[in-house]
């Protein structure tokens, strides 16, 4: 734009005016807040503690075993203690724990101060796999008992079996409680006496560890065997009063009757119509089965019921008879002893402990008779089908369902093969 010499002021007016509105507006408008600077904070790892609570790297440590018929003061004295620290250290831990009580082939540990090797901080002893004694030397004596932190994983396994259950899981580095669980879960289902070669099975169990160390298997949580071609199929539900396992369609793996009336043994006679007597020599009927196991092994009551005979006689020796209801009655022979409080008219449960195996009576060596009685007749035990316990109540199948569904999930994950588990 060309300015003309007409009338400055006017042009000075129209270039100030705009000047002056754009001035106001500046001030008028709310001033901005200045951008906070962009912190970002890292948390701090906690530090790696071992399983007796130390925190990694800060100690130098050293091991070693009780020997046989090492005391504490044995044990300290590799930790250069004289009598009078063994003494006042016995002293302090006669509150939380016996010194006596330490035992051959347990661990122990020094705690050594990293940046001064020379200096005992502390020292443990495994009193179990769970429990440890730690002594700390400080400007007090400390002494505590504690207990490791445990934690559960699921696992899973599988196997084949060419011999017995107990050797499939040690060919597998699988802990041993493993078979037990696996019996109590069958037991109604598995008469493990019987077991086959070709065998198989797939389960789904929960085993507590502390560190890397197992501290044995919790629970079974599914369950699938192949017996003498019969497959078996159990999840565990838990809600409310209820508690089992129960096969796909929510009925229970819980017989009236268990199978055996012991945990472990094998066969040693069947139920026949003519047998030669071992001792007498001579054929006579033998209406019972007799399971072979050491002497002192549990006997266990099949079923619920009442105890109607404790009784001696020169064939049976000491015999144990159960009146389970009005149509079924159990004869368990030849105990070294009866169970605790075990005498007619107790009730008994299924699974608890009656006698004891022995070799009483008319017996060649430790074996329990077990005689099964069906309205008064005996009848062979393993060739009859008992019903089951109550299936799961219909106001649990959609919790059941979502359980059975994610665990059947996991059982296909596995192979039936003789593989290490995943």
């Amino acid at each position: 734009m060309k300015l003309s010499s007409g009338n400055p002021i006017r042009y000075i007016l129209l270039l100030a005016v705009p000047l002056l509105l754009l001035a106001a507006l500046f001030f008028l408008l709310p001033a901005r807040e200045p951008v906070p600077e962009l912190v970002i904070e890292v948390a701090e790892e906690p530090p790696e503690l071992d399983e007796f609570g130390f925190e990694l790297g800060v100690y130098q440590v050293d091991s070693g075993v009780v020997a046989p018929r090492q005391t504490l003061s044995h044990v300290l004295a590799r930790f250069e203690m004289g009598p009078a620290e063994v003494d006042a250290i016995a002293g302090r831990m006669q509150e939380v724990f016996n010194p006596r009580r330490i035992r051959a082939g347990q661990p122990y540990y020094g705690y050594y101060d990293a940046e001064d090797p020379a200096s005992l901080r502390y020292f443990v002893y495994e009193i179990s796999l769970l429990e440890y004694l730690k002594i700390g030397f400080s400007d007090t004596l400390e002494v505590l008992r504690g207990q490791k932190e445990m934690q559960t994983r699921q696992r899973t396994a599988n196997g084949i079996i060419t011999s017995s259950l107990w050797n499939v899981l040690r060919d597998h580095n699988l802990h041993p409680e493993l078979a037990i669980r696996m019996s109590e879960v069958l037991a109604w289902e598995v008469d493990f006496y019987r077991i086959q070669h070709g065998d198989r099975f797939k389960v789904v169990y929960r085993e507590d560890f502390t560190g890397d160390r197992s501290a044995g298997v919790s629970g079974i949580d599914a369950i699938f065997f192949i017996h003498q071609g019969r497959e078996i199929l159990g999840f565990h539900f838990e809600q409310d009063t209820i508690s089992g396992f129960f096969n796909p369609l929510g009925d229970n793996l819980r017989k009236v009757f268990l199978k055996a009336p012991l945990e472990f043994g094998r066969i040693s006679s069947r139920y026949s119509t003519s047998r030669l007597h071992p001792i007498l020599n001579e054929r006579r009927p033998h209406y019972g089965t007799d399971y072979a196991a050491p002497h002192g092994t549990p006997i266990l009551a099949v079923g619920d019921g009442v105890v109607t005979q404790t009784s001696y006689t020169s064939g049976n020796g000491n015999f144990v008879r159960i009146r389970h209801n009005s149509v079924y009655e159990t004869q368990y022979l030849h105990m070294s002893r009866f169970g605790n409080g075990i005498r007619p008219g107790v009730r008994v449960s299924q699974g608890q402990v009656i006698g004891y195996v022995g070799s009483t009576g008319l017996a060649t060596g430790p074996h329990v008779c077990f005689r099964f009685w069906k309205n008064g007749q005996q009848v062979d035990h393993l060739r009859e089908e008992f019903p089951s316990a109550d299936p799961l109540p219909e106001i649990h199948m959609e919790a059941f369902g979502e359980k059975r569904d994610s665990l059947m999930r996991i059982l296909n994950t596995i192979a039936f093969r003789d593989a290490l588990p995943i």
